[in-house]
């Protein structure tokens, strides 16, 4: 039980916390940078003690609280307002039309922002303008009145800063600030200001009136005086007229030389400039086509070394590729090779070792056939051998074509045997005779096939026999 009040009090607590915090937030306002946020209620109060109406603010955020406090907003939107002043009397009681528009907005500054949230909060747009539009038209008909019609139509800064200075100082009255005046025009009924340019000629015109009442009241007082005098006057007149004009002539003649002068010397400075300048232009047109040309060599020759050092490069990496892929193949070629002959080497061992192995099993046996005498077993071996060896001497002269040889005999043989007979008879001795093939062979032959008679034979260290006495001819038992 103890446990469940504690937990239950901790969840009460937590509730209370985030309802609080979602309290705060909910009444924490922010306020946007084109608006100025009035909170009124009770906000506070003065130094002297006064209440406060209302707190503005711009550019932050505050806390609002519930019953005690509102808020709303300001919006800093500027306003365009039209103003078409009709009849407004000058300071010469001369009516004019100033059409002009005037772009206000409500002052972010300290003090007018805060009229502007005591006259203005609450207010729509179209109200507001209106307000402002009022303080315009009554403004502008005042300064217009302290300004004459040529101050309005001459300095144009002058009025437009008087129309500012009193505008602004009204529309911060309710917390308004002046952001720009435009004058399209000014015109007036009476035609005062198209009139003020053809003052002059009105005055030239009055003077000629003046002056011919004044000739004639002299005419009447005495014509012939006058006409005396209108002679006088007029050959004068002529004089100097004439004085003037070739003065004038003179003048013009010499202002026209000196014109003609200087325009000679104008148009020599200015073809001399002219001439320069298209020469520095060739100069300059020369040198720049000179570096492009220098430029484009460069260019042109960086372009052929790089395509000679690039062709030459892959050139040179195809041969050393190629050199390499054919090293490879060779080695791959040469270890094929090598591991054939080594196959084919090792194949060759084992059948030879093979072979010797059956050799030695069958020596082995043949020397106890001959019951433990390898000498006598060896003997068996070469007798057994010995038919072929016989083979294998009868061999060696078989291939001779004896009837392709032709012998002149002149009976010159021993004992008048004919040469052919000792032909044949040496060259059959000269095949090895079996009993020497036999002690070459460490046998003894058989008696029933022959005996040698010879006796202190000396054997070379070639296997021949050398005889001192006369031995048996074993050719025919060999035949």
């Amino acid at each position: 039980m103890p446990f469940d009040s504690g937990f239950i009090l901790i969840g009460v607590s937590v509730i209370l916390v985030l309802s609080m915090f979602m309290f705060i937030v909910s009444r924490y306002r922010r306020c946007p940078s084109d608006r100025i946020m009035v909170i009124y209620g009770k906000v506070g109060t003065s130094k002297d003690g006064s209440a406060i109406s209302a707190r503005c603010i711009h550019g932050g955020a505050a806390f609002i609280w519930p019953v005690f406090q509102s808020y709303e907003y300001l919006d800093l939107t500027p306003m365009s307002i039209s103003v078409d002043l009709r009849n407004a009397l000058s300071r010469q009681n001369i009516r004019i039309d100033v059409p002009s528009s005037f772009t206000v907005g409500i002052s972010t500054e300290n003090g007018v922002m805060q009229n502007a949230a005591e006259r203005l909060l609450g207010l729509k747009l179209v109200q507001i303008q209106e307000l402002a539009k009022d303080i315009i038209f009554g403004q502008l008909r005042l300064v217009i009145a302290t300004m004459d019609i040529e101050e309005i139509n001459t300095d144009r800064d002058k009025f437009l800063e008087a129309v500012s200075g009193n505008v602004e100082s009204e529309l911060k009255k309710i917390g308004l600030r002046l952001i720009n005046v435009n004058v399209t025009d000014i015109t007036d009924e009476s035609g005062y200001i198209v009139a003020l340019g053809k003052e002059a000629a009105a005055k030239a015109i009055n003077d000629a009136k003046k002056s011919v009442a004044e000739q004639d009241r002299d005419g009447s007082i005495g014509e012939a005086n006058a006409k005396r005098d209108q002679r006088i006057q007029v050959a004068a007149a002529d004089s100097e007229a004439i004085k003037g004009e070739n003065e004038s002539r003179a003048q013009v003649s010499q202002s026209n030389a000196t014109l003609r002068e200087l325009e000679a010397e104008a148009l020599r400075r200015a073809t001399a400039a002219e001439k320069i300048a298209q020469a520095k232009a060739l100069q300059e047109a020369y040198a720049a086509e000179q570096e492009a040309e220098a430029a484009r060599a460069a260019r042109e020759k960086a372009t052929l070394e790089a395509d000679v050092l690039v062709q030459a490069e892959i050139q040179k990496r195809k041969l050393e590729l190629e050199a390499e892929a054919q090293a490879e193949q060779t080695r791959r070629i040469a270890k094929g090779q090598a591991d054939a002959i080594y196959l084919k080497m090792e194949a060759e061992a084992r059948g030879m070792q093979e072979l010797l192995t059956k050799q030695a099993l069958g020596y082995g046996e043949l020397v106890q056939a001959a019951g433990g005498d390898a000498l006598n077993a060896t003997r068996m071996m070469l007798a057994d051998k010995m038919e072929q060896l016989m083979k294998v001497q009868v061999e060696a002269i078989k291939g001779i074509k004896i009837d392709k040889v032709t012998v002149w005999d002149s009976m010159g043989g021993n004992e008048g045997t004919p040469a052919t007979a000792n032909f044949l008879s040496g060259m059959l001795k000269s095949i090895p005779p079996m009993n020497e093939m036999f002690k070459m062979a460490g046998m003894e032959l058989p008696e029933y096939l022959g005996k040698d008679n010879r006796q202190g034979d000396d054997i070379k260290d070639d296997g021949s026999v050398v005889s001192e006495t006369k031995e048996e001819d074993l050719s025919k038992v060999e035949a």
